[in-house]
């Protein structure tokens, strides 16, 4: 599980420029001078993973987002509006996982499918049909909590408090979320060996 979030070192990188951007808003209140040392702080530990010889796949994710932040930002004039394509973000995962759990298609189900090579037959157990909404669900909650506080703190344009909503929602929250639901898997059956089970029969 710490190695699908990059490990330690991943959830501190992503960390960085977010707090980079946020300390130099805070101070000085210029938005273009904080983007730069936003993105600067990127390009800095892409540099040094590119020397390392490591995988830059987690700096270049983190790139990427700083690239739409800055798109979001620079088109308004506010420093708030770097927070918003996480929002939304956040928000659209919401409501596609939600969707998925009313209509009984939850999206882990997929993933175990994609796991056990048949994408469907999952959907033939009830048992893990709900226990696959049950963990669709852990999902979900995160996507819902970061939504639920960072989107009044940008009503109300809090920039400082939204830089830290999203440090302390962002991994951490993450790998609580992965460790509830490794948890909910070791109670019982887990759906891959149901699913494995049934697709040998």
């Amino acid at each position: 599980m710490g190695k699908a979030l990059g490990g330690p070192r991943g959830v501190v990188e992503a960390a960085i420029p977010t707090i980079g951007f946020t300390v130099s808003w805070i101070v000085g209140h210029q938005l273009r001078l904080s983007l730069v040392i936003g993105a600067g702080l990127a390009v800095v530990l892409l540099v040094v993973r590119l020397a390392q010889r490591s995988t830059v796949q987690f700096v270049l994710n983190s790139i990427f987002g700083i690239a739409i932040a800055a798109f979001f930002a620079l088109r308004s004039g506010k420093a708030a509006d770097a927070f918003l394509p996480g929002i939304l973000y956040n928000a659209a995962y919401a409501a596609g996982m939600l969707l998925s759990i009313v209509v009984r298609w939850p999206v882990v189900g997929f993933l175990i499918g994609s796991v056990t090579g048949d994408p469907t037959a999952w959907h033939r157990d009830r048992d893990i049909v709900r226990l696959c909404s049950r963990l669709t669900w852990l999902l979900l909650i995160p996507c819902l909590v970061r939504v639920a506080v960072q989107y009044p703190l940008y009503l109300a344009g809090h920039v400082g408090w939204l830089g830290a909503a999203k440090v302390v929602l962002g991994w951490p929250l993450q790998v609580a979320a992965l460790a509830a639901m490794v948890w909910l898997l070791a109670r019982g059956r887990t759906p891959m060996e149901t699913a494995t089970g049934a697709s040998k029969s």
